[in-house]
Protein backbone atom coordinates (compact mmCIF):
# COMPACT_ATOMS: atom_id res chain seq x y z
CA UNK A 1 0.00 0.00 0.00
CA UNK A 2 2.77 2.46 0.93
CA UNK A 3 4.61 1.68 -2.28
CA UNK A 4 1.49 2.32 -4.36
CA UNK A 5 1.00 5.62 -2.50
CA UNK A 6 4.56 6.67 -3.22
CA UNK A 7 4.04 5.91 -6.88
CA UNK A 8 0.73 7.77 -6.93
CA UNK A 9 2.16 11.04 -5.54
CA UNK A 10 4.56 11.80 -8.40
CA UNK A 11 1.94 10.59 -10.86
CA UNK A 12 -0.52 13.09 -9.40
CA UNK A 13 2.09 15.84 -9.53
CA UNK A 14 2.79 14.99 -13.15
CA UNK A 15 -0.91 15.27 -13.98
CA UNK A 16 -1.17 18.63 -12.18
CA UNK A 17 1.95 19.91 -13.92
CA UNK A 18 0.62 18.76 -17.27
CA UNK A 19 -2.68 20.50 -16.59
CA UNK A 20 -0.85 23.71 -15.65
CA UNK A 21 1.26 23.68 -18.82
CA UNK A 22 -1.78 22.94 -20.94
CA UNK A 23 -3.72 25.74 -19.29
CA UNK A 24 -1.06 28.38 -19.93
CA UNK A 25 -0.74 27.16 -23.52
CA UNK A 26 -4.50 27.57 -24.03
CA UNK A 27 -4.36 31.09 -22.54
CA UNK A 28 -1.33 31.87 -24.75
CA UNK A 29 0.80 33.06 -21.81
CA UNK A 30 4.24 31.90 -20.64
CA UNK A 31 4.51 28.38 -19.19
CA UNK A 32 4.52 27.77 -15.42
CA UNK A 33 8.31 27.64 -15.11
CA UNK A 34 8.57 31.14 -16.62
CA UNK A 35 5.78 32.42 -14.36
CA UNK A 36 7.72 30.99 -11.42
CA UNK A 37 10.85 32.87 -12.49
CA UNK A 38 8.81 36.07 -12.74
CA UNK A 39 7.54 35.67 -9.18
CA UNK A 40 11.03 34.96 -7.80
CA UNK A 41 12.92 37.72 -9.65
CA UNK A 42 13.08 41.37 -8.58
CA UNK A 43 10.70 43.44 -10.78
CA UNK A 44 13.56 45.72 -11.79
CA UNK A 45 15.11 42.76 -13.66
CA UNK A 46 12.00 41.27 -15.27
CA UNK A 47 13.22 42.72 -18.53
CA UNK A 48 15.81 39.94 -18.58
CA UNK A 49 13.07 37.29 -18.62
CA UNK A 50 11.20 38.27 -21.78
CA UNK A 51 12.07 38.79 -25.45
CA UNK A 52 13.26 42.29 -26.30
CA UNK A 53 14.27 44.53 -29.18
CA UNK A 54 17.41 46.64 -28.85
CA UNK A 55 17.33 50.43 -28.74
CA UNK A 56 20.70 51.27 -30.22
CA UNK A 57 22.89 53.92 -28.63
CA UNK A 58 24.90 56.38 -30.74
CA UNK A 59 28.59 55.92 -31.44
CA UNK A 60 29.39 58.73 -29.02
CA UNK A 61 27.47 59.61 -25.85
CA UNK A 62 26.73 63.11 -24.63
CA UNK A 63 28.86 63.43 -21.48
CA UNK A 64 27.30 64.22 -18.12
CA UNK A 65 29.52 66.60 -16.17
CA UNK A 66 29.85 66.46 -12.39
CA UNK A 67 28.40 69.41 -10.51
CA UNK A 68 30.92 71.83 -9.05
CA UNK A 69 29.49 71.42 -5.54
CA UNK A 70 27.53 68.18 -5.13
CA UNK A 71 24.88 68.34 -2.43
CA UNK A 72 23.51 65.36 -0.57
CA UNK A 73 20.57 65.94 1.80
CA UNK A 74 21.19 64.78 5.36
CA UNK A 75 17.50 64.19 6.13
CA UNK A 76 14.22 64.19 4.20
CA UNK A 77 10.55 64.40 5.18
CA UNK A 78 8.89 61.01 5.56
CA UNK A 79 5.38 60.35 6.85
CA UNK A 80 5.26 63.24 9.29
CA UNK A 81 8.85 62.98 10.49
CA UNK A 82 12.35 63.45 9.15
CA UNK A 83 14.61 60.50 8.47
CA UNK A 84 18.18 60.19 7.16
CA UNK A 85 18.31 60.27 3.38
CA UNK A 86 20.13 56.93 3.36
CA UNK A 87 17.26 55.44 5.37
CA UNK A 88 14.81 56.72 2.78
CA UNK A 89 16.79 54.98 0.02
CA UNK A 90 16.79 51.74 2.00
CA UNK A 91 13.15 51.95 3.14
CA UNK A 92 11.90 52.40 -0.42
CA UNK A 93 14.15 49.61 -1.80
CA UNK A 94 16.00 51.96 -4.12
CA UNK A 95 18.34 50.51 -6.74
CA UNK A 96 19.57 53.76 -8.27
CA UNK A 97 19.17 57.44 -7.42
CA UNK A 98 20.54 60.23 -9.58
CA UNK A 99 20.10 64.01 -9.52
CA UNK A 100 20.95 66.27 -12.46
CA UNK A 101 21.05 70.01 -11.87
CA UNK A 102 21.62 72.22 -14.90
CA UNK A 103 22.62 69.08 -16.76
CA UNK A 104 25.38 68.05 -14.35
CA UNK A 105 25.36 65.12 -11.93
CA UNK A 106 24.85 66.51 -8.45
CA UNK A 107 24.29 63.17 -6.76
CA UNK A 108 24.52 59.54 -7.90
CA UNK A 109 24.01 56.43 -5.80
CA UNK A 110 23.59 52.70 -6.51
CA UNK A 111 22.85 49.82 -4.20
CA UNK A 112 25.26 46.93 -4.03
CA UNK A 113 25.22 44.91 -7.23
CA UNK A 114 23.96 47.80 -9.39
CA UNK A 115 26.32 49.99 -11.45
CA UNK A 116 25.95 52.97 -13.80
CA UNK A 117 25.88 50.43 -16.64
CA UNK A 118 23.05 48.28 -15.23
CA UNK A 119 19.82 48.38 -17.24
CA UNK A 120 16.74 48.56 -15.01
CA UNK A 121 13.06 48.36 -15.94
CA UNK A 122 11.12 51.55 -16.53
CA UNK A 123 7.76 49.93 -15.88
CA UNK A 124 5.16 52.60 -16.66
CA UNK A 125 7.73 55.36 -17.17
CA UNK A 126 7.71 53.91 -20.69
CA UNK A 127 4.27 55.50 -21.13
CA UNK A 128 5.87 58.92 -20.89
CA UNK A 129 8.45 57.89 -23.51
CA UNK A 130 5.65 56.83 -25.85
CA UNK A 131 4.14 60.28 -25.34
CA UNK A 132 7.33 61.92 -26.59
CA UNK A 133 7.26 59.71 -29.69
CA UNK A 134 3.62 60.69 -30.26
CA UNK A 135 4.55 64.37 -29.96
CA UNK A 136 7.20 63.91 -32.62
CA UNK A 137 4.75 62.08 -34.88
CA UNK A 138 2.20 64.88 -34.49
CA UNK A 139 4.81 67.48 -35.42
CA UNK A 140 5.77 65.43 -38.48
CA UNK A 141 2.15 65.24 -39.64
CA UNK A 142 2.02 61.48 -39.21
CA UNK A 143 -1.04 61.73 -36.97
CA UNK A 144 -3.11 64.31 -35.05
CA UNK A 145 -4.64 64.33 -31.58
CA UNK A 146 -8.12 64.59 -33.08
CA UNK A 147 -7.63 61.48 -35.22
CA UNK A 148 -10.00 58.67 -34.34
CA UNK A 149 -8.36 55.42 -33.40
CA UNK A 150 -10.42 53.38 -35.84
CA UNK A 151 -9.44 55.64 -38.73
CA UNK A 152 -5.81 54.82 -37.97
CA UNK A 153 -6.43 51.12 -37.19
CA UNK A 154 -9.57 50.30 -39.20
CA UNK A 155 -9.52 46.63 -38.16
CA UNK A 156 -10.61 47.72 -34.65
CA UNK A 157 -13.88 49.32 -35.80
CA UNK A 158 -16.91 48.14 -33.80
CA UNK A 159 -19.81 50.39 -34.80
CA UNK A 160 -20.20 51.42 -31.15
CA UNK A 161 -18.79 53.94 -28.66
CA UNK A 162 -15.30 52.45 -29.03
CA UNK A 163 -15.14 54.04 -32.48
CA UNK A 164 -15.28 57.51 -30.90
CA UNK A 165 -11.89 57.13 -29.17
CA UNK A 166 -9.33 59.70 -30.32
CA UNK A 167 -5.58 59.90 -29.98
CA UNK A 168 -6.16 62.66 -27.41
CA UNK A 169 -8.37 60.35 -25.34
CA UNK A 170 -5.65 57.70 -25.34
CA UNK A 171 -2.97 60.21 -24.35
CA UNK A 172 -4.97 61.52 -21.40
CA UNK A 173 -6.27 58.09 -20.25
CA UNK A 174 -9.82 59.05 -21.19
CA UNK A 175 -10.70 56.22 -23.61
CA UNK A 176 -12.83 54.18 -21.21
CA UNK A 177 -11.50 50.88 -22.65
CA UNK A 178 -12.45 48.09 -20.25
CA UNK A 179 -9.06 46.61 -19.33
CA UNK A 180 -8.62 47.13 -15.57
CA UNK A 181 -5.27 47.50 -13.83
CA UNK A 182 -4.64 44.14 -12.19
CA UNK A 183 -1.33 43.52 -10.42
CA UNK A 184 -2.26 40.38 -8.49
CA UNK A 185 0.89 38.30 -8.41
CA UNK A 186 -0.83 34.93 -8.07
CA UNK A 187 -3.63 35.42 -10.60
CA UNK A 188 -2.06 37.38 -13.47
CA UNK A 189 -4.62 36.28 -16.04
CA UNK A 190 -6.95 39.28 -16.28
CA UNK A 191 -6.60 42.97 -17.12
CA UNK A 192 -3.17 44.53 -17.44
CA UNK A 193 -1.43 41.49 -15.94
CA UNK A 194 -2.84 39.32 -18.72
CA UNK A 195 -1.78 41.92 -21.27
CA UNK A 196 1.73 41.78 -19.82
CA UNK A 197 1.91 38.00 -20.31
CA UNK A 198 0.18 37.61 -23.67
CA UNK A 199 2.14 36.50 -26.74
CA UNK A 200 -0.16 38.55 -29.01
CA UNK A 201 -0.60 42.19 -28.02
CA UNK A 202 -2.46 43.22 -31.21
CA UNK A 203 -4.83 40.30 -30.64
CA UNK A 204 -5.30 41.30 -27.00
CA UNK A 205 -6.24 44.85 -28.03
CA UNK A 206 -8.64 43.55 -30.68
CA UNK A 207 -10.24 41.28 -28.10
CA UNK A 208 -10.92 44.13 -25.64
CA UNK A 209 -13.04 46.72 -27.40
CA UNK A 210 -15.71 47.41 -24.78
CA UNK A 211 -15.80 50.82 -23.10
CA UNK A 212 -17.10 51.57 -19.62
CA UNK A 213 -18.00 55.23 -20.29
CA UNK A 214 -18.20 57.55 -23.29
CA UNK A 215 -14.65 58.26 -24.52
CA UNK A 216 -13.41 61.68 -23.44
CA UNK A 217 -16.01 62.13 -20.70
CA UNK A 218 -13.64 61.33 -17.82
CA UNK A 219 -10.30 59.65 -17.16
CA UNK A 220 -9.23 56.38 -15.57
CA UNK A 221 -5.76 54.91 -15.55
CA UNK A 222 -5.55 52.19 -18.19
CA UNK A 223 -2.28 50.77 -19.49
CA UNK A 224 -4.11 49.52 -22.57
CA UNK A 225 -4.44 53.14 -23.75
CA UNK A 226 -0.66 53.36 -24.10
CA UNK A 227 -0.47 49.96 -25.77
CA UNK A 228 -2.94 51.19 -28.37
CA UNK A 229 -0.83 54.33 -28.89
CA UNK A 230 2.14 52.06 -29.52
CA UNK A 231 0.21 50.16 -32.19
CA UNK A 232 -0.81 53.47 -33.77
CA UNK A 233 2.78 54.72 -33.87
CA UNK A 234 3.97 51.50 -35.46
CA UNK A 235 1.22 51.69 -38.09
CA UNK A 236 1.64 55.34 -39.10
CA UNK A 237 5.46 55.25 -39.16
CA UNK A 238 5.99 51.69 -40.37
CA UNK A 239 8.64 51.24 -37.67
CA UNK A 240 8.78 49.23 -34.42
CA UNK A 241 8.77 51.37 -31.28
CA UNK A 242 12.33 50.41 -30.31
CA UNK A 243 13.62 51.56 -33.70
CA UNK A 244 11.64 54.80 -33.46
CA UNK A 245 13.05 55.47 -30.01
CA UNK A 246 16.60 54.81 -31.19
CA UNK A 247 16.34 56.99 -34.28
CA UNK A 248 14.27 59.85 -32.92
CA UNK A 249 15.35 60.19 -29.27
CA UNK A 250 18.00 57.76 -27.96
CA UNK A 251 20.67 58.59 -30.51
CA UNK A 252 19.93 62.33 -30.88
CA UNK A 253 20.08 62.81 -27.10
CA UNK A 254 23.42 60.99 -26.89
CA UNK A 255 22.54 57.96 -24.78
CA UNK A 256 25.46 56.26 -23.09
CA UNK A 257 24.18 52.67 -23.39
CA UNK A 258 21.85 50.77 -25.65
CA UNK A 259 18.48 50.03 -24.08
CA UNK A 260 15.99 47.23 -24.71
CA UNK A 261 12.22 47.20 -25.05
CA UNK A 262 10.41 43.99 -24.11
CA UNK A 263 8.16 42.26 -26.64
CA UNK A 264 5.14 39.98 -26.49
CA UNK A 265 7.13 37.29 -28.36
CA UNK A 266 10.45 37.05 -30.23
CA UNK A 267 10.36 39.51 -33.12
CA UNK A 268 6.91 40.70 -32.02
CA UNK A 269 5.32 43.86 -30.62
CA UNK A 270 6.74 46.13 -27.93
CA UNK A 271 4.96 46.34 -24.58
CA UNK A 272 4.42 50.05 -25.09
CA UNK A 273 2.91 50.68 -21.67
CA UNK A 274 5.95 49.35 -19.80
CA UNK A 275 9.18 47.47 -20.06
CA UNK A 276 11.83 49.77 -21.41
CA UNK A 277 15.13 48.74 -19.82
CA UNK A 278 17.85 51.38 -19.53
CA UNK A 279 20.46 52.85 -17.21
CA UNK A 280 19.75 55.54 -14.64
CA UNK A 281 22.03 57.94 -16.50
CA UNK A 282 20.16 57.51 -19.76
CA UNK A 283 16.80 57.97 -18.07
CA UNK A 284 18.31 61.17 -16.66
CA UNK A 285 19.44 62.27 -20.13
CA UNK A 286 15.86 61.75 -21.33
CA UNK A 287 14.55 63.90 -18.47
CA UNK A 288 17.09 66.59 -19.35
CA UNK A 289 15.77 66.70 -22.92
CA UNK A 290 12.31 67.38 -21.49
CA UNK A 291 13.64 69.94 -19.00
CA UNK A 292 15.46 71.74 -21.82
CA UNK A 293 12.18 72.27 -23.67
CA UNK A 294 12.72 69.38 -26.05
CA UNK A 295 16.13 70.51 -27.30
CA UNK A 296 14.87 70.29 -30.91
CA UNK A 297 14.51 66.54 -30.38
CA UNK A 298 10.96 66.69 -29.00
CA UNK A 299 8.88 69.65 -30.24
CA UNK A 300 8.69 72.52 -27.74
CA UNK A 301 4.92 72.61 -28.19
CA UNK A 302 4.73 69.02 -27.00
CA UNK A 303 6.71 69.84 -23.87
CA UNK A 304 4.10 72.52 -23.15
CA UNK A 305 1.41 69.89 -23.71
CA UNK A 306 2.79 67.45 -21.18
CA UNK A 307 3.56 70.26 -18.71
CA UNK A 308 -0.08 71.44 -18.68
CA UNK A 309 -2.56 69.20 -16.81
CA UNK A 310 -5.43 67.86 -18.94
CA UNK A 311 -9.08 68.58 -17.97
CA UNK A 312 -9.58 65.26 -16.15
CA UNK A 313 -7.37 64.31 -13.23
CA UNK A 314 -6.40 60.78 -12.21
CA UNK A 315 -6.78 59.70 -8.58
CA UNK A 316 -6.62 63.33 -7.47
CA UNK A 317 -3.45 64.14 -9.40
CA UNK A 318 -3.06 66.08 -12.60
CA UNK A 319 -2.23 64.13 -15.75
CA UNK A 320 -1.40 65.12 -19.28
CA UNK A 321 -0.29 63.07 -22.27
CA UNK A 322 1.10 60.20 -20.16
CA UNK A 323 2.92 62.46 -17.65
CA UNK A 324 1.88 62.94 -14.01
CA UNK A 325 1.41 66.23 -12.17
CA UNK A 326 1.56 65.29 -8.47
CA UNK A 327 -0.45 67.18 -5.87
CA UNK A 328 0.87 70.68 -5.13
CA UNK A 329 3.58 70.08 -7.69
CA UNK A 330 4.63 73.68 -8.14
CA UNK A 331 4.90 73.11 -11.89
CA UNK A 332 6.92 69.89 -11.56
CA UNK A 333 5.85 66.76 -13.43
CA UNK A 334 6.98 63.18 -13.63
CA UNK A 335 7.09 59.88 -15.43
CA UNK A 336 6.02 57.23 -12.96
CA UNK A 337 6.14 53.44 -12.83
CA UNK A 338 5.02 50.79 -10.37
CA UNK A 339 7.55 49.37 -7.94
CA UNK A 340 8.93 52.87 -7.39
CA UNK A 341 10.20 54.22 -10.73
CA UNK A 342 10.42 58.03 -11.05
CA UNK A 343 11.72 60.42 -13.68
CA UNK A 344 10.99 63.74 -11.98
CA UNK A 345 11.35 67.05 -13.82
CA UNK A 346 11.45 70.35 -11.93
CA UNK A 347 11.66 73.31 -14.34
CA UNK A 348 11.77 75.89 -11.54
CA UNK A 349 14.86 74.26 -9.99
CA UNK A 350 16.43 73.10 -13.29
CA UNK A 351 16.54 69.62 -11.82
CA UNK A 352 15.95 66.06 -13.03
CA UNK A 353 15.70 63.22 -10.50
CA UNK A 354 15.78 59.51 -11.36
CA UNK A 355 14.75 56.94 -8.75
CA UNK A 356 14.62 53.26 -9.72
CA UNK A 357 13.37 50.77 -7.14
CA UNK A 358 11.79 47.46 -6.19
CA UNK A 359 9.19 48.89 -3.80
CA UNK A 360 5.74 47.29 -3.94
CA UNK A 361 3.37 48.20 -6.73
CA UNK A 362 2.00 51.67 -5.97
CA UNK A 363 3.54 52.05 -2.54
CA UNK A 364 4.41 55.40 -0.89
CA UNK A 365 4.17 57.39 -4.13
CA UNK A 366 2.85 60.60 -2.56
CA UNK A 367 5.45 60.43 0.21
CA UNK A 368 8.22 59.86 -2.33
CA UNK A 369 7.14 62.88 -4.36
CA UNK A 370 7.37 64.92 -1.15
CA UNK A 371 10.99 63.81 -0.79
CA UNK A 372 11.80 64.66 -4.41
CA UNK A 373 10.32 68.12 -3.97
CA UNK A 374 12.30 68.63 -0.75
CA UNK A 375 15.71 67.96 -2.31
CA UNK A 376 18.03 71.01 -2.16
CA UNK A 377 17.09 73.53 -4.80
Amino acid sequence: MKRRALIAVPALLAVLAGTAYAGTAIMDVPPPHTLYRVQTTEPSRWGDLFPARAVAAPARATPLAAAAAPRVPATVPWKGARIPFTEFLDTTHTNAFLVLRDGAIEYEWYRAGITPGTRLSSWSMAKSVVSLLVGQAVARGELAEDDRLVDLLPELRTGGDYDRITVRDLLDMASGVDVPENYRAYWPFTGTARMYLTHDLPGFVAGHREVTYPPGSRASYRSVDTQILGLVLTRVTGRPLADLLAERIWQPMGAEQSATWNLDRPGGTEKAYCCLNATARDYARLGQVVLDGGREIVPAEWIKRIATPAPHDLSGWGYSAQWWHPFDSGGDYSALGIHGQYLYVSPARRTVVVKLSDHGTEQDEQETFEVLRALPG
